[in-house]
């Protein structure tokens, strides 16, 4: 298994009119690259000019060049006009279906192989308490309250799939960083004894010498979405970062290196784990 490094989505790409890409910082879709070229492919067997493509399909030579190289979009108007020009049999009206945006792919699974070998694990969590440090009632509060609703047998499933991964937390040949925004910490997920519960296993795993539970108070940083950096035994990092619906998993060194600055950043906000200590013994006794 390899980690590609690459999204279904890219964020730096700006949708412009008529499916024109620009702005990028990458290239083009693949699935426009490919009509585009087997367009051209089919134009040039049969001996069809790009300007006469243009001309029968009312484009421009240049919008007809773009989509060639795969820059636009090919529209099913200009493939149909192609398709029929160049007797391509309805093989290029086809290509038509696949033009659109690739389905969001997760790497939950991805990332629990590579959490499961890493030596090293860095989180930062702005609105949860880290799954790694839930207790079973925090973890069925925080389910049961999926949208939609996973039946019972499902919610079995993830508990005992997360109480498992926690047993990673007992080798002590691996190190933890957990930087958890105060939030989570004050407001409770399956009522006030079950969260006294909770910040009291925070205390209990806090005193483990390979892991370290710093608090950010609340005000401190504007960072939304919660991220992991995990170090593998091969000295690699890998990043992953939790999104809408899914997990990314990154492993270029550009993106490494900006989550590992913004770990760092967020980390000199928060409070030492001593500090952080004594802040969630106070949570617990205001319970």
């Amino acid at each position: 298994m390899t980690v590609t490094g690459r999204c279904v989505y890219v964020p730096f790409w700006h949708w412009g009119r008529a499916g024109v890409l620009t702005g990028m910082s990458s290239l083009p879709p693949i699935n426009w690259r490919y009509c585009g070229h087997q367009m051209k492919l089919w134009r040039t067997l049969a001996e069809v000019s790009r300007e006469e493509l243009a001309e029968e399909s009312s484009y421009g030579c240049e919008t007809i060049k773009s989509m060639e190289q795969g820059r636009r979009r090919p529209t099913l108007r200009v493939l149909e006009v192609a398709d029929r020009l160049c007797g391509a049999h309805g093989l290029l009206v086809a290509a038509h279906d696949y033009l659109g945006p690739e389905p969001v792919v997760s790497r939950y699974d991805d990332f629990f192989r590579y959490e499961a070998e890493a030596i090293a694990y860095s989180s930062y969590e702005p609105l949860l308490i880290p799954g790694l440090l839930q207790t079973e009632e925090t973890m069925r509060a925080l389910f049961n309250g999926a949208w939609p609703p996973p039946d019972d047998e499902a919610i079995e499933g993830l508990v005992k799939a997360r109480l498992g991964r926690q047993s990673l937390l007992k080798e002590q040949g691996r190190a933890f960083v957990f930087l958890i925004a105060e939030a989570p910490l004050r407001h409770p997920l399956a009522g006030p004894e079950a969260h006294k519960c909770q910040l009291g296993h925070l205390l209990d795993v806090g005193q483990q010498r390979n892991v370290a539970i710093q608090v950010l108070p609340a005000g401190s940083v504007v960072v939304s979405a919660s991220f992991v950096l995990l170090e593998l035994p091969s000295l690699q990092w890998i990043v992953y970062e939790e999104a809408h619906w899914t997990g990314l998993l990154y492993e270029e060194s550009e993106k490494v290196s900006h989550f590992t600055r913004q770990h760092a950043a967020i980390g000199r906000m928060a409070l030492p784990p001593a500090e952080s200590e004594r802040f969630i013994r106070k949570l617990v006794e205001g319970l």
